[in-house]
C-alpha cells in the first residue's frame, strides 16, 4: 500500500486549494446524498493521505500547518461561543451546569481509567490523556445537530456541553501535563501551579475585555460596517495568541469566553457576524478533518492492538453514559433525553489536535507509550464519528426526542385562505405552524385544531418557543408585502433561499416597487396574490389533495383542471416541495399534488381529491 512519502510532494497552494476542494466537496455530496459530511471529509482525508499517498501536509505544506490548525480551532471555538445565549439556554441551564462541572471531571476519571485498564497506558498518559478526552467536540456536534432535527432541549444540552468543555478539556490536560513534569523532571511544582493559575486568570480577563471592548466599539459607531468583521477576526487571533503565550493551551478558554461575551450583548449587527462566522467556520471545519486525516501514519496506525477496541468500547459504552447519568441525576429531564445525551458524545478536531501535541511532549520527557495518545485518539474520533453520524437521528426518533419525523410548513399569516391552507397539509399529514400578531386572526385556525403562534415569528418569544427546527418551509402569506418580505429575507439565510416563499407583492409588477432578486422569497401558488386567493377562496375554492399515477399524471390532471393553481409535492414518504414549474413534478405511485382549485362539477370522472 501506498503512503505519504511515495508521492511527489505538491506545491504549497495546489495543498491548500485540495484540501478546500475536498473539504467542502464532501459537504456538498454528503448534503446531496443525505449522510453525514463529518464521515465524508474523514474518509476523502484518509484516502488523499495514508492511503494513495498524494497529499501530506507535513511535506507539502511544512511547519505552518500546525499553527493553521491552532488558529482554525480557535475560530471554530468562538463561533461556538457565539451561538451560547444565556436567554437560550431556558430549562436546559440546570443540565448544562451539571455536565460541566460534575461532568467534566467525574468524564476526566473515567476515561484516565478506560485508558489505564483499557488500552493498557500508564497512569501519566492516561492522566493527560483522559483530561483531553472530557472534549466531546463541537466542530462535530454542530454538523450532526444540523442534520439530525433534535428538539431543543438535548440539542442545547449537547452544544452547550461541546463548546464549554472544549477549553476545558484543554485545560485538564495542562493541569495533568504539569504534574507529571514536576514528576519527571527538576521542573518547580509552586512554580507550575503558579503559572497554570495566572494562564487562566489571563484567558478569563483577555477573553472578557476583548468582547467587552468589541461591543463596545460596534455599538457606540467607533468602527466602520465594512471593517467589523476583519476587526472581529483580528480580535479572535490575538485575544488567542496572548493567552497561548501565558500558558499553552488557555488560548481556547479565551476565545471561548469573547464569543459567549459577544453572543450575551444585544448588538444589532449581530446576525450578520455571526452568520459571516458560520461560513467561515465550515471552510474551516472542513479543511482541519482534511488536514489531520491526511497527516496519519499507516505504521503508527498499525500498533494498536485489539486494546484499542476495547478502549473505545469502555468510553462509548460506559464512561460516557455513566457520566451523564449520575451529572444529571435528580434533575427534571425526561429518561429519553438523558439516554439520547449519554449515548452521544462524539470526538472530534481538538481532541485529535491537542492529544497529538501532549503526546509528544510526553515522549520528549522519557514517557514511551505517549507515542500511542495520537493514534487511540484517531481510533476514537473515528469510531464515534461514524456510529453518531448514522445513528443519532434514528436514536432520536425511536427515543422521540426529535423535532419530528417529517419536515413541516411554516405559515406566517393567519387569514381565511392560509387557514384553509394548513388544513389540506394537516390532512395530508404534514406538520404546520401558523404564526400571526393578531390574536383575532388565528380564531379560525384555533376552531380547526391547528397548532398556532401569537405573535411577530421574528420576536424573541417567537426563537425561545417555536422549535424552528421541526420546519423547513417558510410561507409568508399575511396581507402586509413588506412584513412578508421582511420574514422571508430574514429567514432565508437559516431555511435556505429555496425554501421560504412568500405570496405575490400587489405593486411587484411597477419598476418603481420591483424589489431586487436579494430581497424576498420564491413566488407561491403560481404567483397569485393575497387579494386573488382571498377573492378565490369566497368564491368556493378549496385546497385539495390529489394523487398522481403513472396513468394518471400531471397532464390529465392539468386537462381535468385547467384553472387549478397547484400548491405543492407530496412524496410517498411526506416530504413536501414547493415546484417551480408543472414539467419537473413526474408522476409515479405515491406521489401527491396539493392544489386550489374550484369545485368539480362535470360529469367526467376524476381520481378522488382527499
Amino acid at each position: 500500500m501506498a503512503t505519504a512519502a511515495d508521492g511527489a510532494a505538491l506545491a504549497p497552494v495546489t495543498a491548500i486549494a485540495l484540501v478546500g476542494v475536498l473539504g467542502v466537496g464532501a459537504q456538498l455530496w454528503a448534503w446531496r446524498m443525505n449522510i453525514p459530511a463529518i464521515v465524508l471529509m474523514l474518509a476523502a482525508g484518509f484516502v488523499v493521505g495514508p492511503v494513495l499517498g498524494v497529499f501530506d501536509p507535513a511535506r507539502d505544506i511544512g511547519p505552518v500547518m500546525t499553527p493553521m490548525i491552532a488558529i482554525a480551532v480557535a475560530i471554530i471555538l468562538f463561533e461556538g461561543g457565539l451561538t451560547l445565549n444565556f436567554k437560550s439556554l431556558r430549562d436546559a441551564a440546570h443540565g448544562v451546569l451539571r455536565l460541566v462541572v460534575i461532568g467534566a471531571p467525574l468524564g476526566w476519571l473515567l476515561s484516565a481509567l478506560a485508558l489505564h485498564y483499557g488500552a493498557g497506558l500508564g497512569w501519566e498518559t492516561a492522566a493527560v490523556f483522559g483530561g483531553i478526552m472530557i472534549v466531546t467536540g463541537p466542530t462535530v456536534i454542530a454538523p450532526l445537530l444540523r442534520g439530525a432535527r433534535l428538539s431543543r432541549r438535548p440539542a442545547q444540552l449537547l452544544q452547550w456541553e461541546a463548546i464549554i468543555n472544549d477549553p476545558i478539556g484543554a485545560l485538564a490536560a495542562v493541569l495533568a501535563f504539569s504534574v507529571v513534569q514536576v514528576i519527571y523532571t527538576s521542573a518547580d511544582g509552586a512554580e507550575a501551579a503558579l503559572q497554570l493559575g495566572l494562564g487562566i486568570v489571563v484567558a478569563l480577563i483577555v477573553g472578557a475585555a476583548a468582547g467587552a471592548l468589541l461591543v463596545q466599539s460596534f455599538r457606540r459607531g467607533w468602527v466602520p460596517e465594512y471593517i467589523k468583521v476583519p476587526l472581529l477576526f483580528v480580535s479572535v487571533l490575538g485575544a488567542f495568541a496572548l493567552s497561548d503565550w501565558v500558558l499553552h493551551e488557555s488560548g481556547l478558554l479565551a476565545v471561548t469566553v469573547m464569543g459567549i461575551w459577544i453572543a450575551n450583548s444585544d448588538l444589532p449587527s449581530f446576525t450578520e457576524l455571526r452568520r459571516f462566522k458560520e461560513h467561515a467556520t465550515v471552510l474551516l471545519v472542513s479543511g482541519v478533518f482534511i488536514l489531520l486525516t491526511a497527516s496519519l501514519d499507516l505504521e503508527t496506525l498499525g500498533t494498536l492492538t485489539w486494546r484499542a477496541a476495547v478502549f473505545v468500547a469502555l468510553v462509548v459504552l460506559v464512561a460516557r453514559p455513566v457520566t451523564v447519568f449520575v451529572s444529571l441525576l435528580g434533575t427534571d429531564l425526561p429518561w429519553r433525553e438523558r439516554a439520547l445525551i449519554a449515548f452521544t458524545g462524539p470526538r472530534g478536531v481538538v481532541l485529535v489536535a491537542v492529544a497529538g501535541l501532549f503526546g509528544e511532549r510526553l515522549q520528549e520527557i522519557g514517557i514511551a507509550d505517549a507515542a500511542l495518545v495520537g493514534p487511540l485518539a484517531f481510533a476514537l474520533v473515528t469510531v464515534t464519528v461514524l456510529l453518531h453520524g448514522f445513528t443519532l437521528a434514528p436514536m432520536a426518533r425511536l427515543l422521540g426526542v426529535a423535532a419530528t419525523d417529517r419536515p413541516g410548513v411554516l405559515l406566517v399569516g393567519g387569514s381565511a385562505w392560509a387557514t384553509a391552507l394548513a388544513e389540506a397539509l394537516k390532512r395530508a399529514e404534514v406538520p404546520v405552524l401558523i404564526s400571526d400578531a393578531n390574536h383575532l386572526r388565528l380564531r379560525g385556525a384555533r376552531e380547526l385544531g391547528l397548532p398556532t403562534f401569537y405573535g411577530d415569528i421574528l420576536s424573541e418569544a417567537a426563537e425561545h418557543n417555536v422549535e424552528l427546527t421541526q420546519y423547513a418551509t417558510v410561507i409568508a402569506l399575511s396581507d402586509n408585502d413588506a412584513y412578508n418580505t421582511l420574514v422571508t429575507t430574514d429567514l432565508a439565510p437559516e431555511f435556505g433561499r429555496e425554501n421560504v416563499l412568500q405570496i405575490k407583492r400587489d405593486a411587484s409588477e411597477t419598476s418603481r416597487h420591483a424589489l431586487p432578486s436579494t430581497l424576498g422569497g420564491r413566488p407561491f401558488a403560481q404567483c397569485a396574490t393575497y387579494r386573488e386567493m382571498a377573492r378565490l377562496l369566497a368564491e368556493g375554492w378549496e385546497f385539495r389533495v390529489t394523487g398522481l399515477t403513472d396513468e394518471y399524471g400531471i397532464d390529465k390532471w392539468r386537462a381535468d383542471r385547467p384553472d387549478a393553481k397547484l400548491i405543492a409535492t407530496i412524496g410517498p414518504r411526506g416530504t413536501l416541495r414547493f415546484p417551480r414549474d408543472e414539467e419537473s413534478i413526474g408522476s409515479g405511485e405515491g406521489l401527491r399534488i396539493l392544489h386550489f382549485s374550484p369545485a368539480k362539477k362535470d360529469r367526467q370522472p376524476v381520481p378522488p381529491d382527499a
